[in-house]
């Protein structure tokens, strides 16, 4: 069987003499022949041979051309194409096919394309660009930070604060400029009565003042003296108390008031009820407090009813406290009644009972300002107690763990971490974060609700109250631009307030060193808040 791919055996064997190879054509024959290899070769177009096939004719047909003789000036590759018109043609587009398919192939490869490579898509037209969805944009573009470089880190790791925690706030921003574990929640000693005054000007309010009443009792000739948490009432020998209520004012009511309602029928007062049920009367020392605080002079026991704050010398700050204050209370008040023979006892009034009498204190805004200054534990300590009466509780020591904490969100606060165990901060079981006492110093710096009275009895660095002596030497500079409280217990020294830095700056703050504190634990809390004045809006957290 011939071989298709041989140009001979496209010859059949009776070809006619026009067709026999060496036989001259006439140029009608000659343009016959060609019209019918033209004919062929049209038939031979991609998609009707296959590309192998063609590729292997190339080669064949080209060999003819090869071992032509070169006799004229037509010899050559066009003899070779005079000669064999048709495979000439037959390579020609055999080539052509093969150069189409291969480049259809890599073009198909390039776009992933799964079409023939004896396929060609043309597109009908360009297509049209798409234009893409606009970017976001956000709503507002953020103000650029400001590149703190002031640095009190070194002052933070002086080992004389111990274990020190910290937190300094723009009061004006409420940035956190500064923070040393300062979301621990840790004992605060005195600080504590920032917090307490506070609760008590959100529940009382800044005019509410402490009474102290006398009112009939159940038996005849008894008139019962009912104590209404005001460590001021004064026995009347003097008091560290400016303008407080005195017994004599409140006996001479009493007596005048039993004479116009018996009005000579007789009756005359035999006996005293001493009524301190407020809260319950033994509800009056906490077991973490120490007793000395007590002999030294510092802390009473905590009783609804008594005169000077129980102090044996009612015109010294720090003076012994007695160990009754109830009854101390009841004799001076019968010294001051001027009646002998009266009788004295603990009870309740009754309910409904005429009243003979009422004395009070000066305002709670005045309290706050005799309690900072000095740091009263007595007034701190009352405030608190008549607070949870107020408040709708029972006014026990246990009930202040929640009224101050429950207090202080009337601010916008949120006491995460608040433990509260007193109103004075005596106690190591109290737990207040240094970052709260910062954001209440905040509110304080900023003077709303009332909180005014706070920040103008606050102690004042190198001039006024416990820190009239303090910030010498170099911290001398931030004398008088810094009002902050005081704390001191046998574990801990604390200082918070408010600090006006030296660039302008509102700052709060509050810093604790915990543990042995020695004789230079003071001195470096104030090195550490001389050091943020300095710093200002530029103090930075590194």
């Amino acid at each position: 069987m011939s071989d298709p791919r041989d140009p001979q055996a496209h010859e059949p064997e009776n070809s006619s003499p026009a067709e026999q190879p060496g036989q001259p054509l006439s140029r009608r024959e000659a343009r016959e022949a060609n019209r019918a290899q033209d004919t062929e070769a049209t038939q031979l177009l991609p998609g009707v041979i296959p590309a192998a096939q063609a590729t292997e004719l190339i080669p064949q047909a080209i060999a003819p051309a090869a071992d032509a003789d070169q006799p004229t000036a037509r010899a050559g590759i066009f003899a070779g194409i005079s000669q064999h018109p048709r495979a000439w043609l037959i390579s020609a587009l055999a080539v052509v096919f093969v150069l189409l398919g291969t480049g259809s192939v890599f073009a198909g490869i390039a776009v992933g394309s799964s079409a023939s490579a004896s396929s060609v898509v043309v597109p009908s037209s360009s297509p049209k660009p798409t234009t893409p969805p606009p970017r976001p944009v956000p709503t507002a573009v953020a103000d650029p930070t400001h590149l703190r470089t002031c640095s009190i880190a070194a002052k933070a790791a002086d080992p004389n604060l111990l274990t020190f925690q910290g937190s300094v706030i723009n009061a004006t921003t409420g940035e956190v400029l500064f923070d040393r574990n300062g979301a621990t929640p840790s004992r605060t000693a005195s600080v504590l009565k920032t917090l307490t005054s506070a609760a008590a000007l959100a529940v009382l309010g800044p005019d509410y003042q402490l009474s102290t009443k006398v009112v009939a009792g159940s038996a005849p000739g008894s008139i019962v003296l009912v104590g209404g948490g005001d460590p001021t009432l004064s026995a009347g020998g003097g008091s560290v108390y400016k303008g407080a209520p005195t017994l004599g004012d409140l006996a001479a009511q009493v007596k005048a008031a039993w004479a116009a309602l018996h009005n000579g029928d007789g009756v005359e007062i035999t006996s005293v009820v001493l009524d301190s049920t407020m809260w319950n009367p033994e509800d009056n020392w906490d077991p973490t407090w120490e007793r000395s605080e007590q002999t030294q002079g510092y802390q009473p026991e905590v009783t609804a009813l008594m005169v000077d704050g129980s102090r044996a010398n009612p015109r010294a700050q720090d003076s012994p406290r007695s160990n009754d204050p109830i009854g101390d209370a009841g004799k001076a008040f019968v010294s001051a009644l001027g009646i002998a023979g009266l009788t004295v006892s603990t009870g309740a009034a009754p309910a409904g009972a005429a009243p003979l009498g009422e004395v009070k204190s000066q305002p709670v805004r005045t309290l706050i300002g005799q309690m900072l200054p000095v740091s009263d534990n007595t007034l701190a300590e009352m405030l608190a107690r008549v607070t949870s009466k107020v408040a709708g509780n029972d006014g026990s020591s246990a009930s202040l763990a929640k009224v101050i904490p429950n207090a202080l969100v009337s601010y916008g606060l949120q006491p995460t971490g608040v433990a509260i165990r007193d109103g004075s901060g005596l106690s190591n079981n109290n737990g207040v974060p240094a970052t709260f006492v910062a954001q209440l110093m905040a509110k304080v710096a900023l003077g709303g609700q009332n909180l005014n009275i706070i920040y103008d009895a606050l102690p004042i660095a190198g001039k006024t109250g416990t820190l009239a002596s303090r910030f010498s030497g170099a911290n001398a500079v931030a004398r008088g631009a810094v009002n902050a409280k005081t704390g001191w217990i046998k574990t801990e020294y604390a200082l918070a307030g408010v600090i006006h830095a030296s660039d302008g700056t509102l700052l709060s703050f509050a810093f604790y060193a915990l543990g042995a504190i020695n004789s230079r634990t003071q001195p470096a809390l104030d090195t550490i808040t001389t050091a943020a004045f300095s710093c200002g809006n530029n103090l930075s957290n590194n």
